[in-house]
């Protein structure tokens, strides 16, 4: 989705919310339920096209489970290892912050099978021979038992969200990475209630009412409170910092952000050039465990800075074209401003919707390696030093510029013109 949602595009963010808010109640199961009650887990996905929301990369596609669970529940999964750039499994409270992760490289496989995650053999493994098993826990959880934390410690209502991320899947036309999505077994009370995925997607046209009224005022409140908080109205533009906080947009804390705002003006576009760090491209065969990559994954993502907080479009790393020197040239443009780009060392991002003027321009690194983590966001967020300072040549810079010198002179004219436009002072 791109631009400012329209009203059924709208309608459909909102019912969903409001369905996984109503979904929540009914994973308590009513006195006269039984084994055979019919509900299914993974109640919808969040992809750039449905359920367009706080900002997703476009390469990855997101899968919720929600729960309530009382004293002494579980949720048991049993899962295969996708055939992807990176998975993971995160849960998260009322508020839409960070609970618990179990990435793909900390889950212990079956016996017998083995975590191409951890060995790069496993790859070649049947899906059959690559099999794991996770539960999700009210109380601590121990991940080398493959448990992750399913409620915060001190949070009124018992109830939480599981998501499942995958990234890149080596198959294209398969965002799940070539498996099924695990199955779910909830044991709530003594009762044990097997939950496979659900076999259609929800359509939450047909869901309306009091309780979406209900979601859309909390969604809005919620989601639109995190992103206001990230990206203070003060922020500069064309300066991309570290956001204040990420709580309350469902962040994945495998991966850091640098951000910067952006504001629409006909003819103009922002240039973004920067040096790219190296990465496994699953896609043309490298394992995700290659150890001479500098991240797990990277990608520049340009949002709609309004809210649901969609994203517009991602340039992810085995995207974006790089010059002799390893470095990006991003051009972030209207077509109406940029017909086209010669340069085949230029990436061109849309700029999406012109009546939402106002925008935020990520770059996401996920899972830096030891090496490589010194120059990284996660560094620079860490330390709370300025990225600039931290990532040297990896830093981004930004410039605004008029499309006709982009196109005459590329970056460097844009520099040039930027300094002579710059204010005094």
């Amino acid at each position: 989705m791109s631009g400012n949602p329209s009203r059924s595009a709208r309608a459909r963010i909102v019912a969903a919310v409001a369905f996984l808010l109503a979904s929540v109640t009914s994973t308590v199961l009513p006195p006269a339920a039984s084994a055979d009650t019919p509900l299914c887990a993974w109640r919808f996905m969040s992809d750039e096209t449905v359920l367009n929301v706080a900002f997703p990369d476009v390469n990855a596609t997101y899968w919720v489970l929600p729960y309530a669970l009382g004293p002494g529940d579980s949720i048991e999964l049993s899962g295969n290892y996708t055939a992807a750039r990176y998975f993971s499994l995160n849960t998260y409270d009322t508020n839409f912050d960070t609970i618990d992760t179990l990435r793909d490289n900390m889950i212990v496989p079956d016996s017998g099978s083995g975590n191409p995650f951890r060995d790069a053999s496993a790859r070649s493994l049947p899906p059959s021979q690559r099999k794991w098993h996770a539960t999700l826990v009210t109380g601590p959880a121990d991940h080398a038992r493959n448990e992750i934390q399913a409620l915060p410690a001190g949070q009124g209502t018992p109830a939480g969200f599981l998501i499942i991320r995958v990234y890149v899947p080596d198959d294209a036309a398969s965002p799940s990475g070539g498996v099924p999505l695990p199955d779910a077994t909830m044991r709530l009370g003594g009762v044990t209630v097997p939950r496979q995925p659900c076999e259609q997607p929800f359509d939450p046209n047909g869901y309306t009412g009091p309780l979406a009224d209900l979601a859309e005022a909390g969604f809005d409140q919620v989601i639109a409170g995190a992103a206001s908080g990230a990206f203070p109205g003060d922020t500069p533009e064309t300066v991309f910092v570290n956001p204040a906080s990420s709580s309350g947009l469902f962040p994945n804390g495998d991966n850091k952000y640098l951000g910067t705002a952006l504001t629409y003006q006909p003819g103009r576009i922002a240039v973004v050039r920067g040096k790219a760090p190296l990465f496994p491209d699953t896609r043309a065969g490298v394992p995700a465990t290659d150890p001479d990559q500098q991240v797990r994954y990277w990608s520049v993502c340009q949002n709609d800075r309004v809210s649901p907080y969609p994203v517009v479009a991602c340039a992810a790393d085995f995207e974006t074209a790089l010059d002799a020197s390893g470095h990006y040239t991003y051009a972030v443009a209207a077509p109406a401003d940029l017909t086209s780009v010669a340069d085949p060392t230029v990436t061109v991002l849309p700029w999406g919707d012109t009546a939402v003027p106002r925008k935020v321009l990520f770059l996401r690194y996920m899972l830096p390696s030891p090496a490589f983590y010194p120059q990284s966001i996660q560094a620079s967020q860490d330390s709370g030093t300025d990225p600039a300072t931290v990532m040297g040549p990896y830093y981004p810079t930004a410039v605004y510029c008029a499309a006709s010198t982009f196109v005459a002179g590329g970056y460097e004219a844009c520099v040039d013109e930027a300094a002579v436009t710059a204010p005094a002072g």
